[in-house]
């Protein structure tokens, strides 16, 4: 490798004592036979510009032939495509035997140690590792192996898998560029038709077909559409790469070197192009750049991605509906200038206890409305969901029973939950359907200045889906926009206070999202009408509790 570049980790290819005599010599006659149809010309010219054996084999449509034999490194499969460089169609036994490729020396030879300027080595398990570290990986089933390990380790529960991949754009723009420059110097041999499809498979998803197989094999379940997801992320560092045609001799793939990039996280990277004219090597026409295109030769690319592994599911859900007694509880945590407001919230109370039984990374808290931190929440409680992200346990019914008994067990009793049940991705469209339709229902101590009678009992009591108007209470404008709501008052009915002519306990069911206490005191006149100007007093809420609230799901 050049200075400065990361030593290569080759572990794999250590345990190697022969490459041939690992790969079954079927599967290499049968590729032999398959390269031999290829035109000699175009395979040389691709070879030349620093483009690796993976892709010179996808772009004529012979991805099956390598997917077939994984195993199968990309020495060999070099080697069987140099002889066509070398010899024409006219590559037989007589020319070389097969038997050749157990010449450990000789397979040596056609090592790949250079980044494809098409791929940037994702086809030929080059990457740099979350270390900084150079990896290489001699065929798909070392790297795939490399995934499996990695996967076991985090020791999830899968019954299938999906593999996903992101690649920087630059990849496809490379693509491009070197489809159109086949197509247009060769558009009028005999052979491109045939050989050069319209159709023809991405780097990405050759990458995924090479590693299905073996992938299924090593953690024993198919991939298909699953909520289990290994992510495999390629990005790139600053590019510090330039325009250099290859000579004949470095066409060969003999000793070219690669530099190590640095490691880029969870961002997709643009590979910087040089404008630079070359006017060596005449056999290399450029693609016109008014096309779109990337101009061909494309440039020597020093640099190969970094590669970031993942494995997760898709967030599950718990669900139930949650109760809350105390006054001096959030629903969710909350800090200002780092002192937090209240004693717990119902948020870590529930959540940091569903948390650990599933064995996920975090979890979110999701409910059905709000209460203000000094309103209980009583009644038939409020729906919530948990939901939990990469959990590596789904749980059982006996599970979910363990965690409603623990969190209503827990000593201060200022939450409690009911009705808990396992949910699938379902569970959001569960939460959400007739959210916003939804009623609710409460129960208000009002204090007024001046008597209570019977009158005003009367007038309450009589209203019946009235429509009021709320602009944005003065007591949340700092964070919301200043908007005016029409909500309903589906009904009111008033329970007089024993011993209190000022006092009397409002009773009130309405549309989701009204303010009650602004519906009370009438919020400066910022909600019409109110109790109070429907009373023609002042009005003030001195306690509220939620009683109820309307909603389908979570009722059993």
């Amino acid at each position: 490798m050049t200075d400065g570049c990361a030593p290569v980790n080759r572990s794999n290819e250590d345990a190697h004592v022969s490459s041939a005599t690992e790969t079954n010599k079927d599967d290499l006659e049968f590729l032999r036979d398959a390269v031999r149809t290829l035109p000699p010309q175009p395979v040389k010219d691709l070879l030349l510009n620093g483009v690796c054996t993976r892709c010179i084999y996808r772009l004529f449509c012979l991805h099956k032939q390598i997917c077939s034999c994984s195993s199968m490194e990309t020495r060999i499969l070099s080697a069987v495509l140099h002889e066509l460089r070398e010899h024409g169609n006219g590559a037989n036994n007589g020319v070389r035997e097969t038997n050749d490729l157990t010449d450990t020396d000789y397979v040596q030879e056609f090592e790949e140690e250079f980044v494809c300027r098409v791929c940037l080595g994702i086809l030929q398990f080059v990457y740099s590792d979350e270390k900084g570290v150079l990896v290489k990986k001699s065929n798909a089933g070392d790297f795939a192996a490399a995934i499996g390990d990695a996967v076991k380790q985090e020791g999830h529960e899968i019954d299938n898998f999906c593999l996903e991949v992101s690649l920087p754009p630059t990849v496809v723009e490379k693509e491009q560029a070197v489809w159109s420059y086949i197509e247009k110097k060769y558009n009028s041999e005999s052979w491109f038709s045939e050989k050069f499809p319209s159709e023809r498979i991405a780097v990405k998803d050759l990458l995924k077909l090479s590693l299905a197989n073996s992938l299924e094999k090593l953690l024993d379940v198919k991939s298909n559409g699953s909520s289990f997801r290994i992510c495999l992320t390629y990005t790139l560092s600053d590019a510090s790469s330039k325009i250099e045609p290859l000579s004949e001799s470095n066409g060969c793939s003999k000793r070219r070197k690669i530099d190590d990039s640095d490691v880029l996280k969870n961002c997709a990277g643009l590979h910087e192009v040089e404008k630079h004219n070359t006017a060596t090597n005449s056999s290399i026409e450029s693609v016109d750049e008014g096309n779109g295109f990337l101009p061909f030769p494309l440039e020597k690319v020093n640099n190969c991605c970094s590669l970031i592994s993942q494995c997760y599911k898709t967030s599950i859900y718990v669900g139930g509906r949650y109760l809350k007694y105390s006054r001096n509880v959030s629903q969710s945590r909350w800090i200002i200038d780092d002192e937090r407001m209240g004693e717990a919230s119902v948020e870590e109370i529930v959540g940091g206890n569903i948390l650990p039984i599933c064995q996920g990374d975090s979890y979110k808290f999701h409910a059905a409305g709000r209460e203000d931190i000094d309103v209980r929440m009583l009644g038939t409680g409020r729906p919530f969901l948990v939901e939990i992200q990469n959990a590596r346990q789904f749980p059982s019914d006996v599970l979910i029973k363990d965690m409603e008994m623990k969190i209503n067990s827990l000593e201060r009793n200022l939450v409690k939950v009911k009705n808990l049940k396992f949910l699938g991705s379902q569970g959001w469209v569960m939460m959400r359907e007739g959210e916003a339709e939804k009623q609710k229902q409460y129960a208000a101590l009002v204090w007024i200045s001046r008597p209570l009678n019977d009158d005003d009992v009367q007038s309450l009591s009589s209203f019946k889906d009235m429509q009021i108007l709320q602009k944005t209470p003065v007591r949340v404008l700092h964070r919301r926009s200043p908007l005016g709501r029409e909500k309903t008052i589906h009904w009111m009915k008033v329970e007089r206070v024993a011993g209190s002519s000022q006092y009397f306990m409002l009773h009130l069911c309405t549309q989701a999202g009204t303010y009650i206490k602004e519906f009370v005191h009438g919020d400066l006149g910022r909600t019409q009408p109110s109790v109070g100007s429907i009373l023609g007093c002042r009005a003030e809420i001195l306690q509220l509790d939620v009683t109820d609230v309307k909603m389908d799901c979570f009722q059993t």
